[in-house]
C-alpha cells in the first residue's frame, strides 16, 4: 500500500472527493470556510464546479490530495488563513500575528477509511504548508474525548487525531459541532516566536 499526498491541483480528483453526488446541488465542495459566506451562498450547480475548478489552478491551491496506489481517496482543505472565512470567524480566536495555515476539512472515501488516510493527509498536509513556508498550522477540530462523532460531521477530525500528528491545543474556541466543543490545535512548522494577543 503506497500513500503519496499531493497538492489538489486536479479538479476531477477535488469533485470525486468532495463533489456533491448531484452535481446540480449546492452543496459541499468544500467552500464554506474557503471562500466568503455571500459568494459560497449565491454559488450554485455548474457555477460552483466552475469555482472550485478555478481554485485548483490558483497558487496555492485549496488543499491536498491522499492517493492510494494512484487513487484519490483523501482530500484535506489546507490554506492561509488570512484568505479564508477563518481570518473573519468570530468563535474560532487568533492565538498570534503569525501567517497560520488553516486546515479544516479532512475526508476519506468510503471503501478506504480506517487505513491510515487521515494520518497521511495531515502529514502531507503539514508537509506542504511548511514547504510553503507556513510559520504554523492549526487546525479546529472537536474534543470529543473518545465518544462517537456523527460520520456528517467528522470533517473537522478530532483533537486526538491532531494530537497524533504533533498538534496541541492552544486554546478554546466557542465553536460546538454535533455537541462537542471545538479546539484550536496548532503545529509550530518555523520554531518562530509568538507574538501572542492580549486578551
Amino acid at each position: 500500500m503506497s500513500i503519496e499526498v499531493r497538492p489538489a491541483t486536479e479538479f476531477d480528483d477535488v469533485a470525486t472527493l468532495v463533489g456533491p453526488k448531484k452535481p446540480t446541488s449546492n452543496v459541499c465542495f468544500c467552500l464554506s470556510y474557503r471562500i466568503g459566506s455571500k459568494e459560497n451562498v449565491a454559488l450554485k450547480g455548474k457555477d460552483r464546479a466552475d469555482r472550485v475548478r478555478e481554485l485548483c489552478h490558483q497558487d496555492p491551491p485549496p488543499g491536498v490530495i491522499a492517493y492510494l496506489d494512484g487513487e484519490p481517496v483523501g482530500w484535506a482543505a489546507l490554506h492561509p488563513r488570512s484568505e479564508t472565512s477563518f481570518a473573519r470567524n468570530r468563535l474560532i480566536p487568533h492565538v498570534d500575528d503569525l501567517d497560520v495555515w488553516s486546515l479544516w476539512c479532512l475526508r476519506v472515501r468510503p471503501g478506504y477509511r480506517k487505513q491510515g488516510i487521515s494520518h497521511a493527509l495531515i502529514d502531507g498536509a503539514v508537509a506542504y504548508a511548511k514547504k510553503r513556508g507556513a510559520p504554523a498550522i492549526e487546525a479546529y477540530p472537536v474534543d470529543n474525548r473518545g465518544e462517537k462523532v456523527n460520520l456528517t460531521m467528522a470533517y473537522v477530525g478530532t483533537r486526538s487525531l491532531f494530537e497524533s500528528a504533533g498538534f496541541t491545543k492552544a486554546a478554546d474556541t466557542g465553536s460546538v459541532l454535533d455537541g462537542f466543543p471545538r479546539v484550536l490545535m496548532r503545529l509550530d512548522l518555523a520554531g518562530a516566536k509568538k507574538s501572542s494577543k492580549k486578551s
